[in-house]
């Protein structure tokens, strides 16, 4: 008797859920509990990292994400602007900082701006903020490449008539784009720009090259340097929950925002 289409697909989603089901359980049974767990998962190591990889690392790697966002949205925000400018200076500016700080490895951008631009302008990193700060700006000006392409993708999705309408009833261009493109532009890449936030979150980990102090430590420089104390992979463990509790909260409100503006659209 041949299967209606409805039956197939709950035939195939029931077949997937039981594949899926089966891998989790010959992972749990087959992996080595007996070695794995005094090594990523002593209860000891864990009580001893807490509540320091919350306090401190934690604490420092939201603060840090938060400052190179800001700072990479309001720098995304000008350079956005400048590669939509009709004077043709001003769109190769930006579209040569856009392609240079998005074809680098983040962590090229962090470490030329810790220790290169200090060596060639000739004062000492400490005087330009230190490592903390160097490598925040390193962040910004990747962040500001990438944000700067969504923001323009947003704003130029802004319909014509909009832009029209304001300058039918007697607004300049500028006020134009700040008070009627801008904010219509924004609403539609929120959940691209959440998206760039998480990224960020995770990027911080690369402030390490340009090197860090006890205070400053993010999640994954205190992680490590606590497993190499100790001897220990747990507190890479606890540091990895530690973003999953973060970001995971993030990327399904991203979800919710894109399902919410398709069913306004």
């Amino acid at each position: 008797m041949a299967l209606r289409r409805t039956q197939k697909q709950k035939l195939y989603r029931y077949s997937v859920y039981v594949v899926l089901i089966a891998i989790v359980l010959w992972v749990a049974f087959t992996a080595n509990w007996a070695k794995l767990g005094p090594l990523f998962f002593n209860p000891a190591v864990a009580a001893k990292m807490l509540p320091s990889i919350v306090t401190v690392a934690l604490v420092n790697t939201l603060w840090f994400t938060a400052v190179a966002f800001a700072g990479g949205l309001l720098l995304g925000v000008f350079l956005a602007l400048l590669k939509m400018s009709s004077i043709g200076p001003f769109r190769w500016i930006a579209t040569a900082w856009i392609e240079l700080f998005r074809g680098l490895p983040a962590i090229l951008t962090i470490f030329a701006i810790g220790f290169i631009v200090p060596i060639a302008a000739g004062v000492p990193g400490t005087k330009l903020g230190g490592p903390v700060v160097l490598g925040l700006v390193g962040l910004i000006l990747v962040a500001s490449a990438y944000m700067a392409e969504t923001i323009r993708a947003g704003l130029q999705a802004v319909p014509k008539g909009q832009t029209e309408a304001a300058r039918s009833l007697g607004m300049s261009p500028m006020k134009t784009t700040f008070w009627i493109v801008v904010p219509q532009g924004f609403r539609i890449i929120i959940p691209p720009l959440t998206n760039e936030f998480v990224l960020l979150l995770k990027d911080t980990s690369l402030l390490f090259v340009v090197g860090t102090f006890i205070w400053s430590k993010e999640l994954t420089t205190f992680a490590r340097d606590a497993s190499t104390q100790n001897s220990n992979g747990t507190p890479l463990i606890m540091a990895a929950i530690l973003y999953l509790i973060v970001t995971i909260p993030l990327t399904r409100f991203t979800a919710w925002l894109e399902r919410r503006m398709a069913r306004e659209r």
